[in-house]
This record gives structure tokens, C-alpha cells and sequence, in this order.
């Protein structure tokens, strides 16, 4: 598992995917589909990293008194998020064990500077 991380300046709620898209597409990935939602829940991000598939979770957060936005990943949410993976493979013919994917985080903090730091984990 590998991360990368920027400071850029502050943001505010949906803008922070359109901060991690660009990011993202700036570390060469490809855009495919942004908040993808079925019965099951969301998606906010699926990339392309060359034959790969990549499922994006992005996380924002203001302040880190309730902790980081790293940690909002939780174990509920990765569930729901991984059952989206699965809607979304099924819905485009996809065969999970063989059509390469991984999930990556996103995690957007805003730090005492009053920028944000990105913080990109991949294959989480």
C-alpha cells in the first residue's frame, strides 16, 4: 500500500471530489464515472490505472477533533462501498476475480494553515 501526499488550499463539501478527480487524473488516471449509486450504496469515484479499475473513496473533513479523514473509512462503510464494487461489476459484466480493481482512499484534511493536505492510499 502506497500514499502520496499534497497541501493545496481549503475546500468545501463536493468540491473535494472534484479536487481528488483532478488529482488523481494528474498522477495519470483515467476518469470513468463519478458518483456512481445503486441499491446497495455509492461510489464517489471509478478511475482507470492502466488495466486496472479503481474505486475511489473520498473522505473531507474540516477539523480533526473527531478524528481524520482517513478514519471515516470504517469497516460499515468499506462493507456498503464494497457492495456497490460488486453492483457496478455485475451491472457492466464484469467478473470480480478476474477483471483487475482495487479501492483506493482519498483523504482530504484541512490542516492548521487553513490548506488541505490530500492524502492518497491506494489499494487499501
Amino acid at each position: 500500500m502506497g500514499w502520496i501526499k499534497q497541501a493545496i488550499s481549503p475546500l468545501i463539501g463536493k468540491e473535494a471530489e472534484g479536487l481528488a478527480r483532478t488529482f488523481l487524473e494528474k498522477q495519470g488516471l483515467k476518469f470513468i464515472e463519478h458518483n456512481y449509486r445503486c441499491r446497495t450504496g455509492e461510489i464517489d469515484l471509478i478511475m482507470q490505472d492502466g488495466e486496472q479499475l479503481v474505486f475511489v473513496e473520498v473522505k473531507y473533513r474540516t477539523r480533526s477533533q473527531f478524528g481524520s479523514a482517513m478514519e471515516y473509512f470504517h469497516p460499515a462503510k468499506r462493507r456498503k462501498f464494497v457492495s456497490a464494487l460488486m453492483y457496478y461489476m455485475q451491472e457492466n459484466h464484469l467478473n470480480p476475480s478476474i477483471a483487475p480493481h482495487r479501492i483506493d482512499l482519498v483523504a482530504i484534511d484541512n490542516n492548521k494553515a487553513n490548506q488541505d493536505d490530500i492524502n492518497w492510499l491506494k489499494n487499501i
